[in-house]
């Protein structure tokens, strides 16, 4: 029983590789990267910096994921070689290490498995995640240092490269708000499922404290960092930009850059660059970034089409996406995580908070994927 439990696994396993390797030919994938490597060999292509880190870049990644697909072959193919000898002798040695390179191969693919159910072609840009401390007070604003804590982990685990853009501490602990640049393909196709009200909950015992039960939320908003592809102009008059002292420190030179889109009251702020001017320049990055995704075909497109009502989008309809309660997290006197999108739970609520949040995503992704058009309204709720 046990070895055919095993061949399924492998027959599953395999069947996502080969529609890995079907989505993007290993030999396209190859010549690709010949392609790149020729570009980035002439002389004037290192002039323009952004072009050329953003080609290194898509080299990396292209030759991460072609070293990828032949060592999960290779494992394939050990493990299917073994399992044969097993068919004709037990082998108690043979299965334990059957058993290890078929764990292996699980994880390796099971980031393939999920990207494989990103189609859009926002899905592989990077993400700006925005958390914001929401009813609760002191309890809410350490909430959110918690999450911003979670993401910043979740991307360093992912090896994708992570800038904190904007912070705005809380009165006595924890953060108000903050965003982190989470720089790295499919960085926005994975977080987009964590956008959402997240609760902390700790029910107090009988003994201390009356029994009560203690809540306090914080709102995740997750944007695509867009590229030279997207790009837009905002007329100056929907702007209005604020340059605000740093508080704390009046030696400090004032850099605190705030911009709010007149039209949708949209606001956003950085302080984390070293000039006003980077500030600046990184708060509009993000303030199109939001308005790119925003509902109703997106502020962009109204402005392609020459639209010139465009304060008719509803400001109510980008907040909503972003104020439904997806998960709670109970931390007294136990543990436990749940998404209430899909009932996946753990109790493993260290793991969770540093950064272990892949179940969670892989599981709405594929609901997401496969409900009918009737569920999928359900769930763009949720989105």
């Amino acid at each position: 029983m046990e070895l055919l439990n095993i061949k399924r696994e492998v027959e599953r396993l395999s069947n996502i590789l080969a529609k890995a390797e079907g989505c993007l030919d290993v030999r396209e994938l190859s010549a690709r990267i010949d392609d790149l490597n020729q570009l980035i060999s002439q002389s004037t292509f290192s002039d323009n910096y952004v072009t050329f880190y953003q080609t290194l870049q898509e080299i990396d990644s292209l030759n991460a994921k072609k070293k990828q697909y032949q060592r999960s072959h290779f494992i394939l193919e050990e493990i299917k070689a073994a399992l044969e000898l097993l068919e004709l002798s037990a082998d108690e040695e043979l299965l334990q290490e059957v058993q290890t390179n078929l764990s292996q191969l699980q994880q390796e693919l099971q980031i393939v498995e999920i990207q494989l159910l990103l189609s859009d072609p926002c899905d592989q840009k990077g993400a700006f995640v925005t958390i914001t401390a929401g009813v609760g007070g002191v309890d809410a604003e350490d909430w959110s240092s918690m999450l911003l804590h979670l993401y910043y982990r979740w991307a360093v685990n992912h090896n994708h490269k992570v800038h904190l853009v904007e912070e705005s501490r809380g009165y006595l602990a924890g953060v108000k708000s903050a965003t982190l640049e989470i720089t790295g393909r499919y960085a926005y196709g994975w977080l987009k499922s964590e956008q959402g009200t997240h609760a902390r909950i700790e029910r107090i015992s009988l003994v201390h404290g009356n029994g009560k039960r203690h809540t306090c939320l914080a709102s995740v908003e997750v944007n695509p960092i867009l590229d030279e592809s997207i790009d837009f102009e905002i007329p100056e008059k929907d702007l209005e930009i604020t340059f605000c002292r740093y508080r704390g420190n009046v030696n400090r030179t004032e850099t605190w850059v705030k911009m709010v889109h007149i039209p949708t009251g949209i606001s956003v702020s950085c302080n984390q660059e070293r000039s006003q001017m980077q500030n600046k320049e990184k708060a509009l990055a993000i303030l199109k970034s939001k308005l790119f995704a925003m509902p109703t075909a997106g502020y962009a497109y109204a402005l392609a089409q020459n639209v010139q009502q465009v304060d008719e989008i509803q400001l109510r309809l980008i907040k909503s996406l972003s104020s439904k309660l997806i998960r709670e997290y109970i931390l007294h006197p136990y543990t436990n995580v749940k998404d209430l999108r899909t009932n996946v739970e753990t109790p493993a609520a260290t793991e969770v908070l540093d950064g272990g949040i892949d179940m969670f995503i892989k599981a709405y992704l594929q609901q997401l994927n496969h409900t009918t058009s009737v569920d999928k309204e359900t769930l763009d709720n949720f989105k």
